[in-house]
């Protein structure tokens, strides 16, 4: 089967006028050391020459969100995803703080379908967060799709669930580091309005070119797909200030 025929068939033929927002989006933190020598110039050309990247090579789906951390929601991180969407019910990426060729991997995450999510002992389900939050609002990009395309990615991707752990805090924030310090922290989504810290967004919208009220408007008609999905009450009233619903986004039996 083709690579790409999972994603949505009519995501990989719709060649439609006007693309979403693709700009540069830089490393945010640079890694002490030494500049790279001849030698491992040398040694880089020779495996890129010989030796495989099949797995990297299929990271061929691009997107862009922001995730708190679920045990400290103050703590706030952009987080650029390539991924491989294996089947139609499971994705899995790695994550940058950038799209550039010298942009650090700073985590990974894992993406199911409502099904699968449904399967999962009850255990397992609390490190997994609502993605109807991020789609609906219009936070959760796919930069350089073209327009059509991309509403058909979230549209396939509503209802679904993540589980992703950050290793490496190289953004934009008082908490960022150098190197990858520490334990590597479970983040979770942002399921309403006024949770994500001041100027995220709007940050992430001016350095790439991205309209985020536009991608807003322009997915409600996603809205009455959007069931009740468990831990979109996770985190309420733990990020201080004003927050307000976002249309769609629903808590299942109180989660």
């Amino acid at each position: 089967m083709p690579r790409r025929q999972t994603i949505s068939a009519a995501a990989v033929v719709l060649i439609a006028a006007g693309c979403t927002g693709a700009g540069e989006s830089g490393p945010t933190a640079r890694a002490p050391g030494a500049p790279e020598s001849t030698k491992t110039s040398l040694l880089e050309a020779g495996a890129t020459a010989l030796q495989r990247d099949a797995p990297t090579d299929a990271l061929d789906v691009y997107l862009v969100g922001f995730h708190p951390m679920k045990a400290e929601p103050a703590h706030q991180m952009e987080a650029h995803h390539f991924c491989r969407q294996v089947n139609e019910d499971f994705m899995q990426c790695a994550l940058y703080d950038g799209n550039t060729a010298d942009a650090n991997l700073t985590g990974i995450e894992y993406i199911v379908s409502e099904r699968l999510f449904e399967e999962l002992p009850a255990e397992e389900k609390p490190y997994w967060h609502p993605h109807n939050g991020e789609i609906l609002s219009g936070q959760l990009v796919a930069p350089g799709l073209p327009t059509a395309a991309e509403h058909e990615l979230m549209r396939g991707k509503i209802n679904s669930y993540g589980k992703t752990w950050h290793t490496w805090d190289t953004g934009r924030s008082a908490e960022a580091a150098s190197l990858p310090l520490g334990e590597p922290k479970l983040a979770w989504s942002f399921s309403r309005f006024g949770e994500a810290r001041e100027g995220l967004v709007e940050a992430r919208d001016r350095r790439m070119g991205i309209d985020t009220e536009e991608r807003r408007a322009a997915r409600q008609d996603l809205v009455p797909l959007a069931r009740p999905q468990s831990g979109v009450d996770a985190l309420k009233g733990r990020f201080g200030g004003d927050t307000r619903p976002i249309p769609g986004v629903v808590a299942k039996d109180g989660g």
